[in-house]
């Protein structure tokens, strides 16, 4: 046999959905592949982030639906919860993903599994645990680590990251939220179902500032007229300290100085790259935000590729799937394939959802597109008369031929509605192609219907 010049074909680090796809695809392929994870497998999706939030919103869509079922005549005065029992059925959640024995799974399918942390001693070799390990090709997947703001007494008073809050045993009573994009939003919709009193808070002029405009607003008039939420837009926290047991929040507001005291404080300002592995040694260009990476996932150095939140520009679970898969493609075959990311769906997993997918309008003012748009309020669909919904909207933005370029959506069943706006994105239909497609009544997907009808009339 010939002797290999590398230890392996390729060394990937970081096991959650940016590595673990191309490390599966290369081994199948019959390639030499190690995989290098220093804490939990599978990453911060499985156990932390989407799969653990989502179970504890499930369990709170369906305690919030009985507390108002007597709406529809049924009664259920005797309602209450157990937050311990709340957590075990999110543990289960997070069992039945796997990870736990994701190490077995690699092995099983022929990849090395190093445990520890690599950090680059040049474009070829990385040391873990002391040990040096050579490749032909390396994928970093390295993931992001959450920001924490240098905000006076933060540190010695205390916080919580949405890693801490899947694992609480109660609800706090009050909580100031710091940072009301997805995940502060949806932590504020868990809490405030369970009785939390929240303050969610945000530098900006308004919440979900990723999303149009129009559905911020619909959203915070929901959180404040029916979760009880206080809605803290350009406001700046100054500082924050111990106050017996609790703790003291101070924030500006234009020219006005506040405080409020709450039992916990949750941090959810964004998150920055892990992206100190040695990269300089390897001759990577990078930056806080993230690791430079061409349309093929390549780094600046030829045989070095980068996919998942470690690079962006979207930081979901299935963008880092889609890039990992594009980056083992286009590491070992001679079809080249590059990233597109027209039509990327994104979804919030508050009541009702969220979802929205290409430009938003703010996007296209911003470079100047002329655009075609419409809203249908989701109150006029059959769907919404059945299930007594009166709050929501379909909103889509076509070119000036009609083509879809983007679309949101407030409603239940928002993220799998998008998709359908998605393909035709994708495949660039117009918004009558859709329209002109039988829709089944009565759907919530008649919204889509609808509002491509309106815009294609226009």
């Amino acid at each position: 046999m010939a002797k290999h010049k590398y230890d392996y074909d390729l060394i990937v680090l970081g096991s959650g959905g940016g590595g673990s796809v191309a490390a599966l695809i290369a081994a199948g392929d019959g390639r030499r592949v190690a995989l290098v994870e220093p804490a939990e497998m599978g990453g911060e999706c499985p156990n932390w982030g989407c799969v653990p939030t989502k179970s504890l919103l499930h369990a709170a869509e369906i305690y919030d639906a009985a507390r108002h079922g007597q709406r529809f005549g049924i009664r259920a005065s005797t309602l209450s919860y157990n937050y311990p029992s709340l957590k075990a059925w999110k543990d289960l959640a997070v069992q039945r993903t796997g990870t736990s024995e994701g190490k077995q799974l690699y092995e099983s399918e022929g990849i090395k599994v190093l445990t520890g942390e690599a950090h680059f001693l040049n474009a070829h070799e990385v040391t873990v645990n002391r040990h040096h390990y050579s490749a032909e090709n390396f994928l970093i997947a390295t993931g992001t680590h959450n920001f924490i703001p240098p905000i006076e007494g933060l540190q010695k008073t205390g916080f919580i990251t949405f890693k801490e809050a899947v694992d609480l045993t109660r609800p706090p009573k009050s909580l100031f939220i710091i940072g009301a994009g997805s995940v502060g939003c949806e932590f504020a919709e868990l809490f405030a179902i369970f009785g939390t009193k929240v303050h969610l808070s945000d530098i900006t002029p308004r919440i979900l500032t990723k999303e149009d405009g129009e559905v911020s607003e619909l959203v915070r008039l929901i959180f404040e007229t029916e979760r009880g939420m206080n809605v803290l837009t350009n406001t700046k926290v100054l500082r924050v300290a111990k106050e017996g047991l609790a703790k003291r929040v101070y924030y500006q507001q234009g020219a006005s100085e506040k405080s409020v005291k709450v039992d916990e404080i949750l941090i959810a300002t964004g998150k920055l790259a892990n992206v100190d592995i040695g990269l300089e040694n390897a001759r990577v260009e990078y930056t806080p935000r993230g690791i430079s990476v061409n349309e093929y996932m390549q780094t600046t150095t030829k045989n070095i590729y980068a996919a998942g939140d470690v690079v962006g520009p979207y930081m979901f679970t299935h963008t880092a799937i889609y890039q990992s898969r594009l980056a083992a493609n286009n590491m070992f075959r001679k079809q080249r394939v590059a990233a597109d990311y027209r039509a990327v769906p994104r979804v919030i997993y508050i009541n009702p959802e969220i979802a929205s997918v290409g430009l938003s309008e703010d996007e296209c003012i911003k470079h100047d597109l002329k655009v075609k748009k419409a809203v249908t309020p989701i109150a006029i669909i059959g769907r919404a008369n059945t299930s007594n919904v009166d709050k929501g909207l379909v909103k889509v933005i076509t070119d000036m031929r009609g083509v879809l370029i983007g679309a949101s959506i407030v409603s239940p069943r928002a993220g799998e509605m998008i998709h359908e706006l998605t393909l035709a994105i994708q495949m660039r239909l117009t918004a009558g192609d859709v329209a002109n497609t039988i829709h089944a009544f009565p759907t919530w997907s008649e919204g889509v219907r609808t509002a491509c009808n309106k815009v294609s009339r226009m």
